[in-house]
């Protein structure tokens, strides 16, 4: 790639999750933060079908400025991504033309089909250096059990849950759960974020109601304790060398736990901390305990962690990871890294650099192509001998 042109790259955004709207909210403020004089910016559009267009950047979004009702423009070329290290091209699958190179891509998807290692693994496939965590980190980062009990298993303190799955007939029951987990309990589907499809459960009349719901988005679900204390929320960047942002904390007002609406539709739905007062000892175990989860859990380029700060006893408890975190106007993620002295669009100056510097890492690694010719160079070699 010559020094002189303009970096290339495709934002990916919309999405098949129920997250989509998310999705609109993040990927508007990613393509407004993007330097034009560094960067090229290619918009890539995915419908609720998961058709990829490719989107007009004066144009790309419906009632952009509700959240409530935000809506991908419909009407854009369909298109699709040659793999390959001499193509990773976008190719109109109308005309067949063909649409440049992209040099990086910005995945700002949420939930199934873009945060959970489906779509890195295409990229990956295609030879396209891209944001982010990995196919591994993404997967285990979006499915809540296989996060936790990764967790568990390096001695990284969660909450206490239990696991359904095969429907509401073959889940723990209201007594099973209560006597594992006492009362308020928390029921979520075990594959989805942004705090879609979770009930918070206080007596037997909202348990039945809760796993259905869980149901509806996901074929696994999880009950969980509930936990009394602060929830913190820590931003993580970097790939082998990791570094944490200051935590916040998010106080929710007039719910009982921080809800969908409340993240990114209802400005007042809760108030932001930022940084959280917290005594510097404090900080630095939530810090330590950040790059710790990132790490365990496999991922790179970013994260957000969020725990709990258990009142109690002051056990700072990993609730969950997000591979792909909000990026909206009132989102934690970019606004922790401002707090740590990171603008904005430096942050995705070096989520950026963090991409090619993984994809650069990566090609050093022996492919099966490599490998191949060197059995066959050693098989030559045994030939001649004899």
């Amino acid at each position: 790639m010559s020094p002189d042109r303009k970096i290339r790259v495709g934002v990916l955004f919309g999405g098949r999750s129920a997250e989509h709207e998310v999705s609109l909210q993040s990927a508007k403020n990613i393509i407004e933060a993007l330097d034009r004089d560094r960067y090229e910016v290619v918009l890539i559009g995915i419908d609720r079908r998961g058709t990829w267009q490719l989107s007009s950047s004066s144009h790309f979004l419906l009632y952009e400025n509700d959240p409530a009702q935000i809506e991908l423009s419909a009407g854009g070329q369909r298109v699709a991504l040659l793999p390959g290290e001499q193509d990773r091209r976008l190719v109109d699958l109308t005309s067949r033309r063909e649409l440049g190179t992209i040099d990086v891509v910005f995945p700002v998807l949420h939930g199934p089909y873009g945060e959970d290692g489906t779509v890195q693994g295409l990229l990956k496939l295609a030879d396209i250096p891209f944001v982010g965590a990995g196919v591994t980190g993404s997967a285990v980062g979006m499915d809540k059990d296989v996060m936790k009990r990764l967790l568990r298993e390096a001695g990284v303190p969660t909450a206490r849950f239990l696991l359904g799955r095969g429907g509401a007939a073959a889940s723990p029951g209201f007594a099973e759960a209560t006597e594992a987990l006492g009362l308020p309990l928390f029921v979520k589907p075990a594959n989805l974020g942004s705090s879609v499809g979770i009930t918070k459960v206080h007596d037997a009349g909202e348990f039945d109601e809760a796993i259905r719901t869980a149901f509806q988005y996901d074929t696994k679900i999880l009950l969980e304790e509930a936990i009394e204390g602060m929830e913190i929320e820590c931003s993580v960047l970097g790939n082998d060398s990791p570094v944490a942002s200051l935590p916040g904390r998010v106080i929710p007002r007039g719910a009982e736990f921080y809800s969908y609406e409340a993240k990114y539709i209802d400005d007042s739905g809760a108030d932001l901390e930022i940084p959280a007062d917290l005594d510097p000892q404090t900080v630095e175990r939530i810090q330590r305990r950040a790059v710790e989860a990132f790490q365990v859990l496999c991922c790179e380029g970013m994260a957000r962690v969020d725990f709990f700060l258990r009142s109690s006893d002051g056990e700072i408890l990993v609730n969950e990871i997000n591979t792909i975190p909000g990026f909206t106007k009132i989102s934690m993620y970019p606004k922790l890294w401002e707090v740590s002295g990171l603008s904005y669009p430096r942050l995705l100056d070096r989520l950026i650099e963090l991409a090619f510097e993984r994809f650069e890492r990566d090609r050093g690694l022996k492919t099966n192509v490599e490998l191949t010719k060197t059995v066959n160079e050693s098989r030559e070699k045994s030939r001649e001998k004899g």
